[in-house]
């Protein structure tokens, strides 16, 4: 079968790698001029389904207000007269319960572990590498307040079987000794050994290789202008090279899946939330995060990717905005300065942004659209990179109408549209 996959970033490229493994002949159109130049480009980095959880949670307004009021606060809204993003934000608010919370994160913890092991496999198979590394997260608390809140995610591990270990100060300190020289500055923290991290632009560079030497065609550089359907199927996509048509579809493309969706007719609520991150150069090696270190009071990961630092975070509720703000940058350089000074020069640091896919309740929209031929692979949010080779396996199957290894039904569109 033909597939048309929109989008080149690595929700798109593991897509077209699993599609093609399963005998599809594939193209994947998209407008920059290579793969992950946009939102996959400089992510935290982490491959965390002990992490995978719901922005949408109780307490979170309260919570919400407080870090809007915060110097370094995690939250930024920009207000703005667009209808999608309040109702988005409404959407969102409903989802804050208890049981809406425990929900949606049952959703996104299997999928996410399915996605590690995939990758794992994928890892095993053709060898890939990525400055990857398989050595956990540490949730780090600075509060003994924030480490009595996780009983209600711990319970969902338990569920899953994700292991996980709370730990003291020396606890933190023996998975992360960097850490001992701040010992002052925290708690404890929660580690999730089965987590890893890895540069996803490199991984989906070097997929993206593979993908060709598979038969995948690419045409880099070619904006995407709509999308047409005819009842209920999609007949064509018009690009400013001309049109393309396919026997299937795949929307792809992150936040922009869903201005194309509601010119169709179809909307999805999948809003952009933007993140920033800056990668250090290290100067020193031991001052520096052996893996992952998630700061929950600013909301800010701090990833080693070889020689370099990733620190990535915050969530800026402004469209589809894509300037660089600089108070941004001085939340990421804050949590990382003060946790590992030291370990990296920030005067040498690149600064980013891209913009995260999310949608209300957390889970990705992963399966056939109403229309009958098209079908989505979007909304991950923050997890993008955690979930993308689980995401794409599934969504291989479904187009190949085999049953997934992983219940599908609760990531399906229909979620929404049943609602």
């Amino acid at each position: 079968m033909k597939v048309l996959v929109l989008g080149g970033g690595v929700i798109g490229i593991t897509t077209a790698y699993f599609l093609a493994e399963a005998g599809h002949e594939v193209t994947v159109i998209d407008r920059q001029q290579g793969p992950a130049l946009e939102t996959s480009f400089a992510n935290a980095g982490e491959v965390s389904p002990g992490y995978a959880s719901p922005w949408a949670g109780p307490g979170i307004p309260v919570k919400a207000v407080k870090w809007l009021l915060m110097k370094y606060g995690p939250l930024v809204v920009r207000p703005a007269f667009d209808p999608h993003m309040w109702t988005w934000l409404l959407k969102m608010l409903r989802n804050c319960t208890a049981q809406r919370y425990a929900l949606n994160k049952s959703r996104m913890v299997p999928l996410a572990e399915y996605s590690r092991d995939t990758l794992k496999a994928l890892r095993a198979t053709i060898g890939i590498s990525y400055d990857e590394r398989a050595k956990g997260t540490l949730q780090l608390f600075r509060k003994q307040k924030q480490l009595d809140g996780t009983g209600g995610d711990v319970e969902v591990l338990k569920k899953y079987g994700v292991p996980y270990e709370f730990l003291d100060r020396d606890g933190c300190i023996a998975a992360e000794p960097a850490l001992a020289g701040v010992r002052e500055k925290f708690v404890g923290g929660l580690r999730l050994p089965g987590d890893e991290t890895g540069d996803c632009k490199m991984f989906t560079d070097k997929l993206a290789e593979l993908c060709v030497a598979r038969g995948v065609a690419f045409e880099y550089g070619t904006s995407i202008r709509r999308v047409v359907r005819n009842r209920n199927r999609v007949v064509q996509v018009g690009t400013d090279k001309g049109w393309r048509t396919a026997d299937a579809y795949v929307m792809a493309l992150g936040s922009y899946s869903a201005p194309f969706m509601r010119k169709m007719k179809r909307p999805i609520p999948v809003y952009p939330v933007k993140g920033y991150s800056i990668t250090v150069p290290i100067t020193d090696a031991a001052a520096a995060p052996v893996s992952t270190i998630m700061d929950e009071t600013y909301k800010v990961a701090i990833t080693r990717l070889g020689d370099r630092i990733r620190v990535g975070g915050t969530a800026e509720i402004s469209g589809f905005d894509l300037r660089l703000h600089e108070s941004r940058r001085r939340t990421l350089e804050h949590s990382v300065g003060d946790l590992f000074p030291g370990g990296g020069d920030l005067k040498a640091a690149s600064f980013w942004c891209g913009l995260r896919p999310m949608t209300p309740d957390g889970p990705p929209l992963v399966g056939r659209s109403e229309l009958s031929n098209l079908y989505l692979n979007t909304g991950h949010g923050t997890l993008g990179w955690t979930m993308a080779c689980g995401s794409a396996k599934v969504l291989a199957d479904i187009i190949s109408n085999r049953v997934p290894e992983i219940n599908a039904l609760d990531l399906s569109p229909d979620r929404y549209i049943k609602a």
